[in-house]
């Protein structure tokens, strides 16, 4: 088995079980309203753990699996994490490479400090592209 090989198995194991605890939480928001305004402290930390749920699985997807499957393919491929991107919808990895970079960045603000006006514009979003996340494990499979 190559190194590469490893890798992209091991990144497979992680991918499925960050999707399981993924799947778990957002099943849990699912009756709980996404108004930052209207959550008490239960529900907030629900939102906050489906959050970072979501920053994970997508982290682990797009900067280890799909860059892992991608030099599998072509071991001397270079580039930003978007020609990866790009270069893993080209191999089927993933359906749309403007998606995911939607994906990535809600990844990348899920750190910072928001109003509750933008905490709940966040929540709305990433709700919205959970189901692009947890459809990884049908690819991975």
């Amino acid at each position: 088995m190559t190194k590469t090989k490893a890798l992209v198995d091991d990144y497979q194991r992680k991918l499925l079980k960050a999707l399981k605890h993924l799947d778990y939480s957002y099943k849990k928001i699912q009756t709980l309203t996404d108004d930052a305004n209207q959550l008490d402290e239960e529900s907030l930390e629900t939102w906050e753990s489906f959050s970072a749920r979501f920053a994970r699985v997508a982290d682990l997807f797009l900067t280890k699996y799909v860059r892992a499957k991608v030099l599998e393919d072509d071991p001397g491929f270079e580039g930003t994490l978007r020609d990866f991107v790009n270069q893993g919808e080209k191999l089927g990895l993933l359906d749309d490479a403007d998606s995911w970079m939607d994906i990535r960045e809600l990844r990348n603000i899920s750190a910072h400090d928001y109003t509750e006006e933008d905490l709940t514009a966040y929540f709305k979003q990433i709700k919205s592209h959970a189901h692009r996340l947890l459809l990884v494990k049908q690819k991975i499979k």
